[in-house]
């Protein structure tokens, strides 16, 4: 059965796209703990991040980077935090947060955005990517 993410890659669920490749997706996390909280994802579905290929990998540790600059740029914050979990959705993803403290990088507060403030968001990090 297909994850949510690999639906999301097929058009099937629609998504607030910040960047995409033959490879990866990146785009805001619609539950997200900081204002620009964005996951990136191989287009493959594998679920363990250690389950990747190296060369897959290493591709999507540098598309992480691209995606957390244009982020940083995007979003006011004082760093971008990344993190690996992997138990919500069986498709490996990096969590990649605009911080401004460490309650941010907890998961256990949310922000809560509309539609507009969604696509506007989407649309000015993708701007600096």
């Amino acid at each position: 059965m297909a994850s949510i993410f690999t639906k999301i890659v097929n058009g099937e669920i629609p998504c607030y796209k910040i960047a995409e490749d033959d490879n990866y997706l990146a785009f805001l996390d619609v539950n997200p703990n900081a204002k620009g909280h964005t996951l990136c994802i191989p287009k493959e579905e594998i679920d363990k991040i250690f389950d990747i290929e190296d060369e897959l990998y290493l591709g999507l540790m540098s598309f992480s980077k691209k995606v957390a600059i244009a982020l940083e740029k995007a979003v006011s914050c004082k760093r971008v935090g990344m993190a690996v979990i992997g138990l919500e959705v069986p498709h490996a993803h990096v969590h990649l947060i605009p911080l401004n403290n460490m309650d941010e990088m907890r998961f256990q507060q949310k922000v809560k955005l509309s539609p507009e403030e969604f696509q506007e968001l989407a649309a000015k990090i993708a701007g600096k990517f």
